[in-house]
């Protein structure tokens, strides 16, 4: 396999698990949050709410490293 594939496959992986990460917590905030009523009140997260608040951030920076060294490795070859 070539390192264009790897990091293709790296992409579409994390992309999707993002996407899950970031529906299940918007599943935790209330409808009066969306739409900016109520939801204004601080609270720390803990549990599972946290593992999942700390992932998305690990999978977002992910993408975006897989991003960049997708696209350096596009315009080295090309």
């Amino acid at each position: 396999m070539n390192w264009q594939r790897i990091l293709s496959i790296t992409e579409i992986t994390t992309a999707v698990l993002l996407t899950i990460a970031i529906l299940l917590q918007a599943k935790g905030a209330g409808l009066g949050a969306v739409f900016g009523g109520e939801g204004n009140v601080y609270r720390t997260k803990r549990g599972a709410e946290r593992v999942l608040f700390f992932s998305t951030i690990v999978l977002g920076v992910l993408f975006a490293g897989a991003a960049l060294v997708t696209l350096i490795i596009g315009t080295q070859n090309s």
